[in-house]
């Protein structure tokens, strides 16, 4: 794929949706990572369930660590992994109190250093919370990005780093959310919807589930 085309595709996805949000809830920068790290592998639909619950009794570092690990497992055991996320959270709250003052840091390298912080949480957060251009790549950008040849790529991290070349700066901030959304509602992975697809006539898919009259 060309970069004309992926501009114009760039710049349809923003004329549909120009101010593109997260659809996990939160209202400070430690509930979203914490939002995010429960995330992995579960649907936003369920993080959001749980954490509904969860940040009206605790959503700072100190009073998850008062809540303790037991408790907080059985507030988040409807969520897949629960038992390790359960311990990642417990032991990242216990680091951001001791040692940032309970507050989310601006770094990569503290981010990823945090227990079940990987690359692509700390992208979100940064991108997110503090305006980096950052681009978090998950199973349904990776999807998108492969099957339409926006950016083709073996793993995750290769079509982050195609993205962060051939996306403009201009589009970077936003280009994630837009991806995912259109992962998550169109470009599906089973049956994807080519005939609600805003960019299906610049989407080089060979396989296109298109219905003509």
């Amino acid at each position: 794929m060309n970069n004309i085309k992926r501009t114009k595709i760039l710049n349809r996805f923003q004329k549909n949706n120009p101010d593109p949000k997260t659809e996990l809830n939160w209202n400070s920068p430690f509930e979203l990572l914490i939002a995010v790290l429960l995330s992995a592998q579960t649907t936003d639909k369920s993080v959001n369930k749980v954490t509904s619950r969860l940040y009206s009794i605790a959503n700072t570092p100190e009073s998850l660590l008062n809540l303790g690990l037991d408790r907080l497992k059985q507030h988040i055991r409807t969520i897949g992994l629960f038992n390790s996320k359960a311990k990642h959270i417990i032991k990242t709250c216990d680091i951001l109190f001791r040692k940032y003052n309970s507050q989310v840091p601006e770094s990569r390298e503290i981010l990823e250093s945090l227990p079940g912080v990987g690359r692509k949480t700390a992208n979100v957060i940064l991108n997110i919370i503090f305006g980096w251009t950052t681009i978090a790549v998950d199973t349904h950008i990776y999807r998108v990005c492969n099957r339409s040849k926006f950016a083709i790529g073996k793993t995750a991290r290769i079509v982050e780093e195609k993205l962060l070349k051939v996306v403009p700066k201009i589009f970077q901030i936003n280009v994630h959310h837009w991806l995912v959304l259109h992962g998550r509602y169109i470009c599906k992975a089973r049956n994807p919807l080519c005939n609600q697809c805003i960019i299906e006539d610049l989407c080089e898919f060979k396989e296109k589930t298109i219905i003509r009259n």
